[in-house]
């Protein structure tokens, strides 16, 4: 079996009952970071250590490493892991797995090998719906458009906004916010759309910021630029 488990985004006492239940009771953790899923484990005295060499999958240790970069050969033997009847849990350093990282991936191949495996949802947080939900914007349809390129077709991810006259929700770095709102300005004709960006979502300095783009850029810029954002942009 095969659970797809979601984590807190950033306040660790935002995860469900069923979520500790299941990664207490899996054989084998996939985490994308074992270092941050060790923080979440400890806090709920889950006892579990890091398994770092999948060669020895009869060591009690069952958190293992699986990421964006992870190789094939990791997600056979996951898989393998899998046929001889083990549990997994599949977590993401914050939030839903497969939403903007590789668990879809792992879920896909799964599916491939063994058509009938078992996999379940353990719903929980998700930055995307959660900024949505406090937008105030219309969210019976919307676009989720997931990181802005770094480079190459970066331009074309803001032009193509133009296109669309729903709800856009996509995420940001911070290294890069303010570049992100200054591409809104240049390449898109939403000026006067309403905004809305949320920054560092369930932690200590959570913090909305809402207006225009104008009036949300002027904002970031008198304040700290750190943590994570999402950009909710208003229906045309």
């Amino acid at each position: 079996m095969l659970y797809i488990v979601a984590t807190p985004i950033g306040n660790l006492e935002d995860i469900t009952l069923r979520a500790i239940s299941v990664l207490k009771s899996a054989d084998f953790i996939l985490a994308e970071d074992t270092r941050v899923t060790r923080v979440l484990l400890d806090k709920y005295n889950i006892g579990v250590s890091e398994a770092l060499l999948l060669e020895n999958p009869r060591s009690k240790a069952s958190v293992v490493s699986y990421h964006q970069h992870s190789k094939f050969q990791k997600i056979e033997q996951i898989i393998s892991w899998l046929k001889e009847g083990k549990t997994l849990a599949v977590v993401t350093d914050a939030g839903t797995p497969g939403i903007n990282d590789p668990g879809n991936y792992l879920v896909m191949k799964a599916l491939e090998a063994m058509p009938d495996l078992k996999i379940v949802p353990i719903p929980g947080p998700n930055a995307a719906i959660t900024a949505l939900s406090v937008s105030g914007f219309p969210s019976d349809k919307f676009i989720f458009l997931g990181f802005p390129p770094h480079k190459r077709g970066r331009r074309t991810f803001f032009q193509r906004i133009n296109l669309l006259d729903d709800t856009i929700v996509f995420y940001e770095s911070k290294y890069r916010i303010l570049k992100a709102m200054k591409e809104l300005q240049e390449f898109s004709l939403i000026g006067q759309r309403p905004v809305m960006v949320a920054r560092e979502l369930t932690k200590q300095f959570e913090t909305i910021y809402r207006g225009t783009i104008d009036e949300v850029m002027l904002k970031l810029k008198r304040d700290n630029i750190l943590g994570e954002f999402v950009i909710v942009i208003g229906p045309s």
